[in-house]
């Protein structure tokens, strides 16, 4: 069996299994399997996997097929330029996101000795971004999910960042650095309870539910941490949310209910409502 005929056998089961594109990641598995870098499969068309690579490959493929996440087969993900672990111990770190960081470094000096925290931390994906583009900046992952906390300071220790960074396992509403940090970002829990049936069976059936439930009307989280920012945050810090696309009117709303200042909207590349940031005032 040769590479080529090999990747082509792979892309036919995927693109059968529904898999948008299902060339690239068979090419993906192929190269994962066999070590070799995606671009070298082109000029080793021709030569013969090696057998025990053609039953990994195989197992692989029927795994994605069977609709279990690419990042988690591969068991790595890029997201803002850095390499994360990525299983089923936490969401997956998706591009959408990185408006989020780019929203956050905003209010950050490149020179600043800023405290940042990350409320449900998951992978550690928000707070290494920043971290690792403010190398004067320290912070905290709140994460109360035991799994993933655990991914995010694998996460933070293999990207150098563990000097600047500690994860507090617990929940935000028991956690007391609210009054120390000047920077508080959260992609929360946002999909209503009714919609989660309906999603992507890579996220149903493999991200962890508690990280995707939002409750009724997917705003539990929202409330909360604006409840809490509002009297525990330090004046002048800055609140950075991740938002469903559907939900900036309403979580402006109660940013604005709890006195919030200089509150903006961020879109992501595919023109979705994707970020706001707000600022405690200055008493």
């Amino acid at each position: 069996m040769t590479f080529d005929q090999l990747m082509a056998e792979g892309a036919a089961a995927l693109e059968e299994a529904g898999i948008v594109n299902a060339r690239l990641e068979s090419r993906w598995l192929l190269a994962h399997v066999t070590g070799h870098q995606s671009s070298e499969l082109i000029s080793r068309g021709q030569d013969n996997v090696p057998e025990e690579a053609v039953g990994a490959f195989r197992n692989r493929v029927s795994r994605r097929a069977g609709r279990e996440p690419i990042q988690h087969i591969l068991g790595t993900t890029e997201f803002y330029g850095l390499e994360f672990l990525t299983d089923a111990r936490a969401l997956i770190p998706r591009p959408d996101s990185e408006i989020v960081v780019e929203a956050a470094l905003g209010q950050l000096a490149p020179n600043e000795s800023a405290r940042i925290a990350d409320l449900g931390a998951g992978s550690g994906c928000l707070l290494a971004a920043i971290l690792a583009n403010r190398p004067l900046a320290s912070g905290t992952g709140v994460e109360a999910s035991a799994e993933a906390a655990s991914l995010a300071r694998e996460n933070l220790l293999r990207l150098g960042l563990s000097a600047r960074a500690d994860v507090h396992e617990g929940r935000w509403s028991e956690w007391q650095g609210w009054s120390d940090v000047d920077l508080i970002i959260s992609n929360p829990p946002y999909i209503p309870s009714g919609d989660l049936a309906g999603l992507m069976p890579e996220v149903r059936d493999h991200d962890p539910a508690a990280a995707l439930d939002g409750g009724p009307d997917g705003l539990v989280a929202y409330r909360e941490i604006v409840r809490i920012g509002a009297a525990a945050m330090k004046p002048g810090a800055w609140l950075v949310f991740e938002i469903g696309h559907d939900q900036a009117e309403a979580v402006i709303a109660l940013l604005d209910a709890a006195g919030f200042q200089s509150v903006s909207l961020f879109r992501d590349l595919g023109g979705n409502d994707r970020a706001i940031i707000a600022k405690r005032p200055v008493v």
